[in-house]
């Protein structure tokens, strides 16, 4: 489960439609067990997963973070207790462990290929040191330390007061609507605003209301402009008053 959700994760992007075909090919390639793919990986794992692409993730990309993941699994038994080695109860939130994180899997790629990591693995393993969102990387985070119809809880020893919430480009329109801030770009700075918004509501789950946030953009294509259905939306009085003051 948690290879599946990071491979889910670090290719949510592009169009939902392009994502599912994407990683029902990936997964048809890796067999009936995830686990067992990555636990034997080798030069034969790296040559069926040759020709796979998603938009501009190749299957070079996906076969260095698999390797990655191998090495995790072989020292620690799971990237929970990987992550863990890097994440502290008295940060204020997961960037510190998430930056933790994404620098010492690219720290294991290059100490074994003697070179620094392609392009390419390092666009999956964005970390926030940057000032990126990273949208991919906290929803992962969310399906792994969440527990409920949606989330899977599969973590249990990390705090869901300290996750942020996945910034992408539906859920930073909503946003906007919502006054939470006012930024055009979905930079680590929006996605610190918004959570702050959200646990002065709920301090204890703040990224809770992420999902059904984000689903209006998804599954209702909203847009943020006014149109035909509109008023059936529960955020139909905060569009009239952004469309009123633009």
């Amino acid at each position: 489960m948690e290879i599946a959700a990071l491979l889910a994760a670090v290719l949510a992007y592009g169009r939902v439609e392009q994502i599912e075909k994407s990683l029902t090919g990936l997964f048809a390639r890796m067999g009936n067990s995830p686990f067992e793919f990555v636990s034997g990986f080798n030069q034969s794992s790296r040559h069926k997963l040759r020709d796979f692409r998603h938009r501009f993730t190749g299957g070079d990309d996906i076969s260095d973070l698999l390797e990655l993941l191998k090495m995790i699994f072989q020292e620690k038994g799971g990237i929970e207790d990987y992550f863990l080695s890097g994440y502290s109860g008295n940060d204020k939130n997961i960037i510190p462990a998430l930056s933790r994180f994404c620098d010492s899997l690219l720290g294991m790629y290059a100490q074994s290929h003697k070179r620094s990591a392609l392009r390419g693995l390092r666009y999956l393993l964005a970390g926030p040191a940057g000032g990126s969102a990273c949208k991919r990387l906290n929803l992962f985070l969310r399906w792994m330390v969440r527990k409920d119809s949606v989330d899977t809880g599969l973590w249990s020893r990390i705090d869901r007061a300290k996750l942020l919430v996945p910034v992408d480009v539906h859920m930073g329109r909503l946003c906007r609507i919502l006054g939470l801030y006012d930024q055009k770009t979905a930079s680590l700075t929006a996605a610190l605003k918004i959570t702050e918004s959200f646990a002065e509501i709920e301090p204890a789950d703040p990224v809770k209301y992420d999902f059904a946030l984000s689903r209006i953009g998804i599954v209702q294509d909203c847009t943020g402009s006014l149109c035909p259905g509109c008023e059936d939306c529960r955020l139909y009085e905060f569009c009239l008053k952004t469309e009123a003051q633009s």
